[in-house]
């Protein structure tokens, strides 16, 4: 196995493809980056989920769903411009993906949702140079989840609510090294599918403080959660062509044990304030044991796992919601902030990531239904030690689209 990675060169695998949403060489450790679970009107608020309403879809939080009143679709997509750089190169690359899909539907007290989004994702192509050897190293694949959620109006100030999860997916890694002055190189191919059960527990509060200023507390929990990994490698002897490919001379299928990994826990607390159909601020914190990733056919000697935290910062704000005369009053702006501390050390070095978004939320007529679009800008990793360092600009769009369904006629 791998002993040790330092970061000599790291660029990017341009990719349109649905099924593949980074670029970043980080997504080499572990099952991949972890992805906001969340819509696009909580991604550009910092990614907080305290405040939900009437209209829209909290998939952060199920206890949200509780105050859904019309039935809800939302889809929504992002295209990522990512600059990669080390102390010496950088290198720029593109991603599209389908962030989500998901229908929600009210039930009196009750309020349901089920739908698709990607969990994890792995994409990078890194290369490592150790005295006479080049090792080059490409990965692709992640995990998706199928989810189910209810939420429950216990009192007309608390919601409750609970998701149950469906993940799966495949990671496959690929290393090719040539020694100088060898003709043949070695070439490791391993794939792993993975699949798992794991839940997500919420709470929402709400109290009226005084005259329209309302009070808000969420709290969210998903327990720790072990995955099963069908792992398969192939080893084969390969020759470097004049066109940079490489051609097996001899490949051999090694079997695998099926492994175990663990999920960690992550546990989020939320405050907030707002008014009514006119604006909100909300903080939230969420701390994840990420020290209890558990991964046993990764070998690596200078990457240690620790605890993630996250804080994030955000809210809305409309002029007028119901204005007649002017469209622009009607508009949703959200922004926000978020820090992350991502539980992932390599080389000594702790990494980190930071975002600031800003956003619209453009009505569609006089429907409940908008369209929401924004940007993010943000940061990840360093130049210290040999690491690579991203910028990245992220730009979103997404659709929510209500409507009422199942209306009972008053006439025939």
């Amino acid at each position: 196995m791998l002993k040790k990675i330092i970061f000599l060169l790291a660029f990017a695998i341009t990719a349109s493809a649905w099924s593949q949403g980074t670029t970043s060489p980080y997504s080499f450790f572990g099952i991949g980056n972890l992805n906001f679970r969340g819509t696009v009107e909580n991604r550009l608020m910092g990614g907080v989920s305290t405040y939900s309403d009437s209209i829209h879809l909290n998939l952060l939080n199920p206890a949200g769903l509780a105050k859904l009143k019309l039935v809800n679709y939302s889809i929504a997509g992002s295209h990522k411009f990512n600059t990669l750089s080390t102390a010496t190169a950088s290198e720029r690359a593109t991603t599209t993906t389908l962030d989500y899909m998901a229908i929600g539907f009210p039930m009196g007290k009750f309020a349901g949702a089920f739908g698709l989004l990607p969990l994890t994702t792995s994409g990078y192509k890194l290369e490592n140079i150790d005295g006479t050897s080049t090792t080059q190293y490409t990965g692709s694949g992640g995990m998706n989840k199928v989810f189910f959620s209810l939420g429950y109006a216990l009192t007309p100030n608390l919601s409750l609510g609970a998701e149950g999860n469906y993940n799966f997916g495949k990671i496959s890694n690929n290393a090719v090294t040539f020694q100088e002055e060898i003709q043949l190189g070695t070439e490791e191919n391993n794939q792993s599918d993975l699949l798992g059960l794991s839940v997500n527990l919420g709470l929402q509060y709400q109290k009226m403080l005084s005259g329209k200023l309302k009070g808000l507390a969420s709290f969210s929990y998903t327990p720790e959660t072990k995955f099963v990994s069908e792992n398969a490698r192939q080893i084969a002897t390969v020759l470097l062509l004049p066109n940079g490919n490489t051609s097996a001379i001899d490949q051999r299928d090694i079997e695998l044990a099926n492994t175990d990994f663990v999920y960690p826990s992550q546990l989020t607390f939320g405050l907030g304030l707002a008014q009514e159909r006119k604006w909100s601020l909300s903080a939230e914190v969420s701390a994840q044991k990420t020290s209890n990733l558990s991964i046993s056919t990764v070998d690596l000697d200078n990457v240690a796992y620790q605890d993630a935290i996250k804080f994030r910062m955000g809210g809305f704000y409309i002029p007028d919601y119901n204005s007649f005369s002017s469209m622009l009053k009607r508009i949703v702006y959200r922004g926000g902030f978020r820090f992350e501390e991502t539980g992932i050390n390599v080389n000594g070095n702790a990494i980190s990531e930071f975002g600031m978004s800003f956003g619209l939320g453009l009505n569609l007529g006089r429907s409940f239904s908008n369209i929401n679009i924004g940007v993010e800008y943000g940061g990840r990793g360093t130049k210290d030690n040999g690491l690579v360092q991203e910028s990245f600009v992220n730009v979103f769009v997404g659709l929510s689209l209500s409507d009422k369904w199942f209306e009972k006629r008053l006439y025939d």
